[in-house]
Formats: C-alpha cells, sequence, structure tokens
C-alpha cells in the first residue's frame, strides 16, 4: 500500500477508516432487520464495496452532488447521511429522510447534496448530468459524481448522457463500481469490449483503480473533481471491488453464478477496511487500540441510531400522497 502525504493527513485517513466500518456496520444491521422479518421490501447490501463510495465522497465538499444506485446505503452515508434516519428510512418511519416513503432504494438527501438512490439501472445518470448542467449555468464551482454499477454498461441512457456531458463540458465525474456481476450475470457474458474505451471514445478522460484500496480511489478522485471544478469537463473512474454479499438479502445460495471459494478469497484478501487498517498500523499512522476505538464507537453509534428508528413513529395515513412524485 502506497501512501502520499500531500493527499491527506493521518486524521484524514482515520476519518476515511470510520466512515468504512459505519458503512459496513449499518449494512450488516440492516441485513438482521431484512431477516428478522422487521424491515419492508428488500436491500440490496453494499458490504465490501466501501472504499468507492468513502474515497470518492472525501474528495467532495458537502454542496457537491451525487446520485446513487439501487446498492446506494454507501454512497449516503459517505455523503453525510446519519445513521438513525437511515434506518428510520428503510423501516418505513416518519423521521426517515423520505418519510418512510423511499426506503432502501429511493434514499434521497438533498442537504447533502444527495440526489437520491434509483432503482433503475444507470438511471440517475441523466440526473447527474442535469444537476452538473445546472451549477455551470449558475456559475458555480460544483460538481456531480455520478455511481454507477458495471452492468449499466449496457445502458444507452449512460451514453447519451456521457456525450452530452462531453460536448457541453459539465463538471460530472462518472464513478464506475465495477464488482463483476450485473445481478447473477458475470460482467464478461454481459459487456463486450473495454469499460474505459466508451468514455474515451467521447473524449472523456478516465482512470482505472484498485476499489478496494481507499487511498487509490480517494487520490484519483481529487483529480477529476479538481479538473471538473476548474471548468474540464467530465471524467470517468473505473473501479475494480467485489460485493461480498448476494445481489441482494435473499439471494443466499450464489454457487450457481460464483464459487464460495471466490467470496472467500475476496474477504480473506481484498477487504478494503482491513487493507486500509492494515497500511495505517504498517506506516504507523494508528496502531491497533486506536482502529479498536473507532470501531467500538461505530457500534454504539448503530445501536442507538437502530433503537431511535425502531421507536420512531409511522406517518400518517393521510400523508401517503404528499411529496410523491410520478
Amino acid at each position: 500500500m502506497t501512501t502520499d502525504p500531500v493527499i491527506a493527513m493521518p486524521d484524514q485517513w482515520l476519518q476515511m477508516y470510520g466512515q468504512m466500518v459505519r458503512i459496513r456496520a449499518f449494512e450488516e444491521q440492516v441485513n438482521e432487520l431484512y431477516t428478522s422479518g422487521k424491515m419492508p421490501g428488500l436491500a440490496h447490501l453494499y458490504i465490501g464495496e466501501e472504499a468507492v463510495a468513502v474515497g470518492t465522497c472525501q474528495a467532495l465538499r458537502r454542496d457537491d452532488y451525487i446520485t446513487s444506485t439501487h446498492r446506494g446505503h454507501g454512497h449516503c452515508l459517505a455523503k453525510g447521511a446519519a445513521v438513525d434516519r437511515m434506518f428510520a428510512e428503510l423501516l418505513g418511519k416518519e423521521p426517515g429522510y423520505c418519510h418512510g416513503k423511499g426506503g432502501s432504494m429511493h434514499i434521497a438527501d438533498p442537504e447533502t447534496g444527495n440526489l437520491g438512490a434509483n432503482a433503475i439501472v444507470g438511471g440517475s445518470t441523466g440526473i447527474a448530468a442535469g444537476a452538473a448542467l445546472s451549477a455551470k449555468l449558475r456559475g458555480t464551482d460544483q460538481v456531480a459524481v455520478c455511481f454507477f454499477g458495471d452492468g449499466a454498461l449496457g445502458q444507452g441512457l449512460l451514453y447519451e448522457a456521457m456525450n452530452m456531458a462531453a460536448l457541453w463540458k459539465l463538471p460530472v465525474i462518472y464513478v464506475c463500481e465495477h464488482n463483476r456481476y450485473g445481478e447473477y450475470t458475470p460482467a464478461g457474458e454481459a459487456s463486450a469490449g473495454d469499460p474505459q474505451a466508451r468514455p474515451a471514445a467521447l473524449g472523456i478522460p478516465t482512470d482505472e483503480v484498485d476499489g478496494q484500496d481507499v487511498r487509490e480511489v480517494y487520490a484519483a478522485a481529487l483529480r477529476h473533481v479538481a479538473r471538473a471544478r476548474q471548468g474540464g469537463g467530465p471524467g470517468f473512474l473505473l473501479c475494480h471491488t467485489y460485493r461480498f454479499r448476494g445481489h441482494h438479502v435473499g439471494d443466499i445460495n450464489r454457487s450457481y453464478y460464483r464459487s464460495h471459494n471466490e467470496e472467500e478469497q475476496w474477504a480473506r484478501e481484498r477487504d478494503p477496511i482491513r487493507l486500509l487498517g492494515l497500511g495505517l498500523i504498517q506506516q504507523r499512522m494508528a496502531d491497533a487500540a486506536a482502529l479498536e476505538r473507532i470501531e467500538r464507537d461505530v457500534r454504539a453509534e448503530i445501536a442507538a441510531g437502530l433503537e431511535f428508528a425502531l421507536a420512531a413513529p409511522y406517518p400518517d395515513p393521510g400523508e401517503v400522497t404528499h411529496h410523491v412524485y410520478a
């Protein structure tokens, strides 16, 4: 693991470590809520991919925009959402970010620039282009980050949006979370060619990083954000990552599309939280006790947030059509 002291100080790496631990602990609790029958709807866990959301959002300001995917809990938390209101939203409670009407796949938080998760594969690409166009017309130096998975590489909307962003030099960064599988299909059976060749054909600068190493993601995100903020137009960041769990919380038996040995190897050797923790200890930026304190504090925060959400009221039935657009 390499480090650049110019990019971040030890406290900032520890903050990113804590944020990844927070996302992991939140998701583990979401799985528990679903399997115990306490959570309505469905959830798509982000466990294993935490470094992409944290490394990218660490390069953003609070007033910058993000658009998310159906696997969006990590993006929301990394951009600044609170765990108590996140839990409330997933449980359909009134204090949730969308008053319990959005659920796992439609959380939005305008106060932190989160324009919303999206259950349509590639569906947020047009929204990100619109946000970037708005920022450019208003003369702000905000940028928009568009998260999407490798499955979106087969969606036409992505290319229409990237074409417009390149023509108009919009401040948008496309972050492809390449986790090797689109639902239950290996990426190689669904997407032809090199993912970077597609934005490159539109003249969009690209980068390819190890998405399990938050420091690689952060360094690349910093470059693209700075370029977009200064009027350089869009960028494309390809992050190689892996979801440790199934496509969704109910996807338990996965042997027909990937092996147990593969899953074990990624969890054992490529866990982004463990990789950063070991690196910080090896470079004497932290010791084991400091990392344990962070994890203990996060677990307490998660427990308090869950307790708040479980005790929170449901929305009044009379509000069922309020704040709903179609």
